[in-house]
């Protein structure tokens, strides 16, 4: 396959294959967040797309930023495209190439806000999965009271087994540990009730496997909870996380225009606003899906981070620091080296 530039080589800062093409909100916001990152944190990123369009924006931002370079790809799978009919029949797409990169270690990680299920099947045909992983999850960060929640799986797997939910399990508390530093993370499992004789066959099935284990688990969490912040690790099936996670999402945005539009009704509201608006800002930014970027691919063998559609260049920005942390944390290392404990290994024999 023949493209007009190479990926770097070697260094010492990280190196990011961006998928240019995807989003909502055309190639300007993507290249905008991988120039800002390129810039406060150092890290080399690739982007992936159509060359004349890449370069007019990198110019127009950062005309002579050395931490930039394009790789021209000549197809995109849309937004509304079948994920495997993407990726099969548009072998030169940005984000199957980008993964082809991740493969070839020619780059550290790959980042994308384009087709999220195209993100997924590139990435599972091009790199695979970790050993003993059999679905790899999509892991969400939600805002709590406390301190950041691991939420796994937010989307990639809406049918599962409880294998699967002790795989997220694993893979979320060693995400906990590396990005968050929780020594020993507290691993919760979503259900209707606290009683672990509450919830349906998965939940029940799940909450049996996981008391058995060796992680910190303190039982079923109830949706109520979730934003308390005693938990590390929220554990679900991808449907149920998809809907928290986009419940979660609208509320936040929900709250803030009705606090904006209270604020505005009255001359006492706004001088209100005015004693408050810093306070009103920071809640703002800590429920704000772009302080992390996006959620981390978690049991890909690489590093992957899929991004919000809408995602703006602030989002992209944190999503290439949150992926280059993952890589210098070893993020896979740990996954790898929990899963080969006994316990561990005797669950995937079950039939994972």
């Amino acid at each position: 396959m023949d493209h007009e530039q190479s990926p770097p080589g070697n260094g010492t800062a990280v190196r990011i294959a961006l998928d240019a093409m995807g989003g909502d909100h055309g190639s300007d916001q993507l290249v905008a967040g991988a120039v800002q990152a390129a810039c406060e944190f150092g890290h080399h990123v690739v982007l992936l797309g159509d060359q004349q369009v890449l370069q007019r924006a990198v110019d127009q931002q950062a005309k002579h930023l050395s931490q930039i370079t394009i790789v021209h790809t000549t197809q995109v799978v849309g937004m509304d495209e079948s994920p495997m009919d993407g990726i099969r029949k548009k072998k030169d797409s940005s984000i199957r190439v980008a993964f082809q990169l991740l493969h070839q270690k020619e780059v550290d990680a790959v980042v994308s806000a384009g087709n999220s299920g195209a993100t997924l099947a590139a990435a599972v045909k091009e790199v695979g999965r970790l050993h003993g992983i059999s679905r790899p999850g999509i892991a969400g960060i939600f805002p709590t009271l406390k301190k950041p929640l691991a939420v796994m799986d937010v989307g990639a797997n809406v049918d599962c087994r409880p294998q699967h939910l002790y795989q997220f399990a694993v893979m979320a508390t060693a995400f906990s540990k590396a990005l968050f530093g929780n020594e020993q993370p507290k691993v919760g499992l979503l259900s209707i009730g606290e009683e672990g004789g509450k919830g349906n066959a998965l939940v029940k099935s799940t909450h049996e496997l996981l008391s058995k284990s060796s992680l910190n688990y303190i039982g079923n969490v109830e949706g109520r909870e979730i934003f308390h912040g005693d938990v590390d690790v929220l554990v679900c099936d991808g449907f149920v996380g998809n809907v928290c996670l986009k419940l979660s999402e609208g509320l936040a945005e929900a709250m803030v225009a009705m606090l904006r539009e209270e604020f505005s009704k009255s001359i006492r509201s706004k001088i209100g606003y005015l004693l408050t608006r810093k306070a009103y800002a920071n809640i703002k930014k800590r429920t704000d899906y772009a302080e992390y970027g996006g959620g981390p691919l978690l049991g890909l063998n690489g590093t992957g981070i899929i991004c919000h559609g809408r995602s703006n260049a602030t989002a992209i920005k944190n999503a290439i620091r949150v992926a280059a942390e993952l890589v210098q944390n070893k993020m896979n290392d740990r996954i790898l080296e929990m899963l080969a404990t006994p316990e561990a290994m005797a669950t995937v024999e079950e039939g994972v």
